[in-house]
């Protein structure tokens, strides 16, 4: 029997749940109904998806009555005032903020990764960190074959990660570049008092410090990875950037695997990973980029190499759209993986 679900998006006017629409009907994702919901100040707008129109509801705890399946991206705030609402009423929440990431009780899932820890979801699961989401792609499959001791990423960070904010003063700062006229509002971080241009710039700071001196971008990478993977003892640790990038997350990611492993077999290992394209030819010049990556579902890896002092020790860079694979793409299959598994309730035909 063909199941149809009933789907909220929670923060459907922003650009991840904008891109969770489209790719709900790109997918062909068996829904009978979709409710658009948002902020009061925009309920009421009128989007037309898959040819047919929608009006945008409020946000409140009734509106989930009746939805299977309820997709949060409009920041922790809304996910921990509304997700435990949405759950209540049925809904399997599958929320973009890290609100319940690490939750002990929350799956935090990464399809190809991890699948299995969705059969120990309450009720609402997480998605990961983007810059999280590609790297355990690529760590995976690797730590299959031959383990894993160590991870070390710098990640090169695209400023739609900080919103439609961020992408605007991009564009003015880089038609003001020339001038030297650059009047920063919105990064770093958009809420502490010093702001720096991203045009012409790099930013050694995502979201804000902790007390170890990482930021909590930088924690967040390192604690969900370690989730994910299951392995709590993992030596993980990261560097963030924010780049003046529109779209599209790179990562420099150094990997000491428990096995050493030659050139050919990491190649074959990640050209036929689940999710992964292997870009990796440096005598054509073929490499992972965030502009030729924007709008593509994989995560791409290239300029693989071995370290030149650690047998074990692998060189990776790694891309990948994270508006798409790095949120809204990962979200969807995660609701496609428990379809897949029959671990959905409650069906609305």
């Amino acid at each position: 029997m063909s199941k149809n679900f009933v789907v909220a998006i929670v923060g459907a006017t922003g650009a991840v749940g904008q891109k969770i629409a489209e790719k709900l009907v790109e997918r062909n994702f068996p829904y009978s109904d979709i409710k658009l919901l948002a902020s009061k100040r925009s309920a009421g707008q009128q989007v037309t998806l898959n040819d047919t129109n929608y009006t945008i509801e409020e946000a409140t705890p009734e509106a989930f009555e009746g939805v299977d399946f309820a997709f949060f991206s409009a920041g922790g705030d809304v996910s921990r005032q509304l997700a435990k609402e949405a759950a209540a009423r049925g809904a399997i929440v599958i929320d973009n903020t890290s609100a319940f990431r690490m939750d002990p009780d929350t799956p935090l899932v990464v399809p190809e990764v991890n699948p299995n820890a969705l059969q120990q979801h309450s009720g609402i699961i997480a998605n990961p960190n983007c810059s999280t989401i590609q790297m355990v792609c690529v760590l995976e499959p690797l730590r299959q074959r031959a383990g894993l001791k160590k991870v070390i990423v710098s990640t090169y960070q695209a400023v739609s990660g900080s919103g439609a904010a961020a992408i605007d003063e991009l564009k003015k700062e880089s038609r003001d570049f020339l001038e030297k006229k650059p009047d920063p509002q919105v990064l770093p971080v958009k809420s502490q008092p010093k702001h720096y241009p991203i045009a012409g710039n790099l930013l050694p700071q995502i979201d804000v410090f902790e007390d170890n001196g990482f930021t909590f971008e930088e924690m967040k990478m390192i604690n969900e990875t370690k989730k994910i993977l299951s392995m709590p003892e993992l030596s993980v640790a990261a560097t963030c950037v924010r780049v003046p990038v529109i779209t599209g997350h790179s990562e420099s990611l150094y990997v000491e695997t428990e096995e050493e492993l030659s050139l050919a077999e990491i190649r074959d290992i990640l050209g036929s990973a689940e999710g992964v394209v292997l870009q990796d030819n440096p005598a054509e010049q073929l490499y992972p980029m965030p502009l030729y990556a924007e709008d593509t579902d994989p995560v791409f890896v290239g300029r693989i190499r071995k370290d030149l002092h650690e047998k074990t020790g692998i060189h990776l860079w790694v891309v990948s759209d994270n508006l798409l694979k790095g949120a809204a793409l990962n979200s969807i299959q995660i609701a496609e993986k428990m379809v897949e598994m029959q671990l959905v309730s409650g069906v609305s035909q």
